[in-house]
């Protein structure tokens, strides 16, 4: 009777501690392991956002004589909400924002092969540029063919954004509303990753020059994800974070399976109301 009851205690003991080794370490789930407050670390080149065939791009011409540089700028309307945008023959989009009467903001469209066509100036090639070489660009053609002076020349993009999916928080799509953002900022967006979600392996994938490249990032190892070409990110990024090989084996039909903790715990607490059981009979 004593031998029976020290093998059930052992392997209800184990059973016990094969379910405790499903639950998360803080090992797990923590960025940057390998740094410490001493470390300095260099990160891979920040590249400025660049112009892509099917941008959005708001251009404003600002001058002393207001009149003039009006004949540089896009016509922007007046419409209510719920009215779709159009697009006029240089290839502008009107787009209207929501919250009642408001006014349109008009935009370039990039054509395919990279350009757009401004006012006076006819056609740019604007693909590749950054919005300051953009920017800087225009003001030199308007102030070398004298059409106005000492202008200001403000590039911005519109609907530019990345999309975040997988193992986050909030996954969705978020707007670039500035340069240099890298994967960290980005997750911050999207609520962190969820404690399921895969530290080791966050996707990022990116269309260059009409190929998809797929980049592996590791948010545990700080020195390397820092030179990774992928930590500051581009337009139409799209970010993924994978599931953790736990939650990957309990995501059957009915969220869980034979390998799952929540198994183990019920086989535990099966067995233990057996060998209960059992030892009252026995004492009988």
């Amino acid at each position: 009777m004593k031998r029976f009851r020290l093998v059930m205690r052992g392997f209800i003991t184990g059973i016990v501690a094969l379910a405790l080794t499903g639950c998360k370490v803080p090992k797990d789930v923590a960025y940057f392991q390998d740094v410490d407050s001493s470390v300095i670390l260099q990160t891979a080149q920040n590249a400025p956002i660049t112009v892509k065939p099917g941008d959005k791009l708001s251009i404003i011409v600002k001058s002393k004589d207001p009149q003039l540089s009006a004949l540089f700028n896009l016509p922007v309307y007046s419409s209510r909400v719920g009215q779709g945008g159009s697009t006029n023959g240089t290839g502008a989009e009107l787009r209207t924002y929501t919250g009642g009467q408001s006014e349109s903001v008009a935009s370039y469209t990039v054509s395919p092969s990279g350009e757009i066509d401004f006012p006076v100036l006819g056609d740019i090639k604007v693909s590749g540029m950054t919005r300051s070489e953009l920017s800087g660009y225009i003001k030199g053609e308007l102030m070398g063919r004298e059409l106005v002076k000492d202008p200001t020349v403000i590039v911005d993009f519109l609907s530019t954004g990345i999309s975040i999916i997988g193992e986050v928080n909030k996954p969705g799509r978020y707007d670039l509303n500035r340069d240099n953002i890298n994967i960290i900022e980005a997750l911050a967006l999207a609520g962190d990753l969820t404690v399921d979600g895969q530290r080791k392996n966050v996707k990022v994938v990116r269309i260059e020059d009409g190929n998809v490249n797929t980049y592996v990032l590791d948010l545990t190892d700080a020195a390397s994800l820092v030179k990774n070409p992928a930590f500051y990110l581009s337009q139409n990024d799209v970010i993924y974070v994978e599931p953790n090989s736990q939650k990957k084996r309990a995501s059957t039909v009915n969220g869980n399976n034979a390998l799952s903790v929540g198994f183990w715990v019920s086989v535990a607490s099966l067995l233990t109301s057996v060998v209960t059981t059992l030892a009252v009979f026995i004492n009988k």
